[in-house]
């Protein structure tokens, strides 16, 4: 196999929380659901619009307005702060306390009640989307800065690389700083 193009990388650290898909309309959340089995998932759209970072309504801007219909994928995360807050008002009230973060924010996106999932402190970052209803992207760099233009939190951490080099040592940095982010994470995405 020959490339004609220089190969370039992106990586991302590998939020260890829930993987969830959501839908836009015209620019609207109307659907989420949980990744299930890949093919269905459950319907917890009450629960997600209850989380902050996660936009009720896309941002159009300068170059184009909101696309027709839009499938983003991303992860709710619980921080570690946040976590330790959660535990010990369980705790303070006779209840178990989570095992981990990810345990937790998943418990609080499958509550039937959308109210105590609004008490949890949940964060979201996107990483990926149905690009066809984006015309002019053609990278996943071009992508997530579609994202974020659109109101889509987007992990700071994320990076281009130009080679593989550059990705073990970005590897390398993330494990250095891994224990100090305020979020748990369970290893690195590399995408091509």
């Amino acid at each position: 196999l020959k490339i004609d193009v220089p190969v370039r990388f992106i990586i991302e650290p590998k939020l260890d929380g829930l993987a969830v898909e959501l839908v836009y309309r015209q620019g609207v959340f109307v659907l989420g659901s949980t990744r299930g089995d890949g093919l269905v998932g459950e319907n917890i759209t009450a629960q997600l619009r209850t989380v902050p970072s996660i936009p009720l309504r896309l941002h159009a801007h300068d170059h184009g307005g909101v696309p027709e219909e839009l499938v983003a994928r991303g992860e709710v995360f619980l921080s570690k702060k946040g976590f330790l807050a959660l535990n010990r008002q369980r705790i303070a009230v006779g209840e178990p306390p989570f095992a981990n973060p990810r345990n937790a924010a998943a418990g609080s996106l499958r509550q039937l009640d959308p109210r105590i999932t609004a008490q949890r402190p949940l964060g979201f970052f996107v990483y990926g989307a149905d690009h066809s209803a984006m015309p002019g992207v053609h990278s996943q760099e071009a992508l997530l800065a579609e994202l974020l233009r659109l109101g889509f939190p987007v992990n700071d951490l994320v990076k281009v690389c130009a080679g593989v080099e550059q990705v073990e040592l970005e590897y390398q940095l993330l494990l250095e700083m891994r224990r100090n982010l305020d979020y748990e994470i369970d290893g690195m995405v590399v995408k091509v």
